[in-house]
């Protein structure tokens, strides 16, 4: 594969901002500006990201695009990867978010700007329902990074979903993945970029 395209999707309030999506698009622009970059903001309805994320795809070579996502981005990233059949980075993904988010309904502030907030409705987790009763085949073609230190998700959950692909389960860390940085080396070398 000849990676051309990427997409990287963030998570549940959190932003094109974050931490993770700011390190892979600065050094896609720095050592890769031929791959088309995109880490479009997220609506909060499920249902309404998957559908821009199918629309803003829809043009982009199968056999040349990669998707990464973190905890419900990397939700969404494992949708599309089964749905499209193309590679897949999934940082701590979540595997039950109508679960994990139904006490999250209502009024959120977004981590990176206090100023903006998101509201999460009670049809989303119906919608995240829908996503998650379509089978979702794990391929050889998925990298899980899996931090047993996450706080916020079960790593043996998320263990049990993506043990198909490929694993990196990391001791300790956390759901940021604050040590990112660190573990970049093998993502570029999953998506060819290395």
């Amino acid at each position: 594969m000849s990676l051309t395209h990427l997409l990287y999707l963030h998570g549940f309030r959190s932003s094109p901002l974050s931490a993770k999506a700011q390190i892979m698009a600065r050094h896609v622009q720095t050592h890769h500006p031929q791959v088309r970059w995109w880490c479009p903001p997220l609506p909060a309805s499920p249902q309404q990201a998957i559908e821009l994320l199918l629309h803003g795809v829809a043009d982009w070579p199968k056999g040349q695009m990669a998707v990464m996502g973190s905890s419900l981005g990397g939700f969404y990233a494992a949708w599309l990867s089964a749905h499209l059949a193309c590679p897949a980075v999934l940082i701590n993904p979540a595997v039950q978010p109508s679960r994990d988010l139904a006490r999250f309904i209502g009024e959120h502030p977004v981590w990176q700007d206090p100023a903006h907030s998101i509201f999460f409705e009670p049809a989303y987790v119906q919608q995240l329902e829908e996503l998650e009763s379509q089978p979702l085949l794990t391929r050889q073609i998925t990298l899980a990074l899996i931090a047993k230190g996450d706080e916020v998700l079960d790593w043996r959950e998320m263990l049990a979903r993506h043990q198909a692909g490929q694993v990196h389960l990391i001791e300790g860390s956390d759901h940021a993945l604050s040590d990112f940085e660190h573990h970049l080396p093998q993502i570029l070398e999953f998506l060819q970029l290395a």
